[in-house]
């Protein structure tokens, strides 16, 4: 809204139409450059009207981000600043160092992480260079969304937001969406402006503090507010047919009789955590065929874990120095998938060339795994209806289970009860 941005040499608007949301920045332009009043729009905003339409989506955009029931989808958010969430590298720069903890401190079937960088940061920075910094974290679970084409399905799709004093933060809270700041600078925001008022308010994140407390109570104690609802838009679901009126004005021709629309938010492409790092499997016995599963993508579990400890790896993960000492050795893949035989050869191979290996286990569909003991049993795991767990996580309670003495023939008389977090998942077991 400053006088630099919208006036030439010459003291004349740079624009014909200058575009707002809300009366509330008319005021401002008024106050600060009377002279581009005139070529003021009141046209709302179609970035928040295809938001909206696409909210009743809400479970397609999870399911397509491959969120579990029971799981916290966890949007991290940054815009292009160097003070802000991802910032310019520099000792106070917050995402960096978030992450490793993010993997240490969230069990991954509790958790899912997506993260949206302002485009600029990609254009800045390179795709190479933006997918090296997050290589790790990308391998421990962690979805990059694509900056111009996803992050409105993954906003929708979120349980909560780790932001900044970006447009995308804003919108999370017009949602309704809990918010955590982790970077909050208001030198750059116009005081009288409602994101002020926002950033200066909205709970913030303790980097020296644990993590996963901070961001339950933030979820446990939010009251959405409605103030970032009504500031981002005067006329919502109006935004196309004023924005083509004007558009046709300024052409001087007539309006289509048709009405104006806007695209639909689609729907992404199928993305599912991909856990190419090493696992830390923290398990529980806690009855007749029940395990506790927790795991862990971090290189160690939190300091107050409790539970016995065992690792489980993906076979393509690049730390293969910790894959020759998994206890649990894993893959997905399709069950005809030629270049592995079979669920049946595969496992037996990985247990070959795994010689430390107490047990193989090939995921071949959301609820379905082929697991093999080192003692040879050749076991099909199958998911009950309404259990929702990733199976490698099936085959890790199974070997705890087996690791504990405990009978396999009572798993295959009474079934396997597997609890990640609140939630209880329960699974056949049978013998192939």
């Amino acid at each position: 809204m400053s006088r630099e941005w919208l006036l030439d040499e010459h003291g004349v608007p740079v624009a014909d139409a200058l575009v707002l949301s809300h009366p509330e920045q008319y005021e401002r332009l008024r106050a600060a450059c009377p002279e581009a009043v005139p070529t003021a729009v009141l046209a709302g905003d179609p970035c928040w009207d295809r938001i909206l339409a696409a909210r009743p989506y809400r479970a397609r955009f999870r399911r397509a981000l491959g969120v579990r029931t029971g799981q916290r989808l966890v949007l991290l958010n940054s815009t292009w600043n160097p003070e802000s969430l991802f910032g310019d590298g520099g000792g106070d720069d917050v995402l960096p160092s978030l992450l490793p903890r993010l993997a240490s401190e969230f069990p991954a079937d509790e958790y899912r992480f997506a993260a949206v960088l302002h485009p600029n940061i990609w254009h800045g920075h390179g795709p190479g260079q933006i997918r090296a910094w997050l290589d790790r974290a990308r391998r421990a679970g962690l979805a990059l969304i694509d900056p111009l084409h996803g992050w409105r399905q993954a906003l929708i799709a979120a349980d909560a937001v780790i932001g900044d004093h970006g447009s995308v933060t804003y919108y999370a809270a017009a949602l309704g969406t809990p918010v955590l700041l982790g970077a909050a600078p208001l030198s750059g925001l116009a005081p009288d402006a409602p994101v002020h008022d926002f950033v200066r308010d909205a709970p913030r994140l303790d980097p020296a503090l644990p993590l996963r407390i901070q961001l339950e109570r933030v979820v446990r104690d939010h009251r959405p507010r409605p103030e970032p609802a009504e500031f981002i838009s005067s006329a919502p679901g109006e935004s196309a047919t004023r924005l083509r009126r004007l558009f046709y004005d300024a052409l001087g021709i007539p309006e289509p009789d048709e009405p104006a629309l806007l695209e639909p938010l689609p729907l992404p492409p199928y993305e599912p955590p991909s856990h190419t790092v090493p696992l830390l499997v923290l398990t529980r016995l806690l009855g007749a065929g029940e395990i506790e599963v927790t795991r862990y993508a971090g290189p160690h579990p939190p300091a107050d874990s409790t539970g016995e400890l065992h690792t489980a790896a993906h076979e393509d993960t690049r730390e293969t120095h910790q894959l020759a000492l998994a206890d649990v050795v894993f893959r997905y893949g399709e069950p005809d998938d030629p270049r592995f035989g079979s669920p049946e050869q595969w496992t037996k191979e990985a247990l070959s060339l795994h010689p430390q290996c107490g047990l193989a286990a090939y995921v071949s569909g959301p609820g379905d795994c082929t697991v093999r003991t080192r003692g040879g049993e050749l076991l099909a795991l199958h998911a009950e209806s309404a259990s929702d767990a990733d199976p490698s996580a099936y085959a890790s309670a199974l070997y705890a289970w087996l690791a504990a003495g405990k009978s396999l023939d009572e798993l295959i008389t009474q079934g396997l009860t597997v609890r990640t977090g609140e939630v209880t998942h329960r699974a056949t077991v049978t013998r192939r």
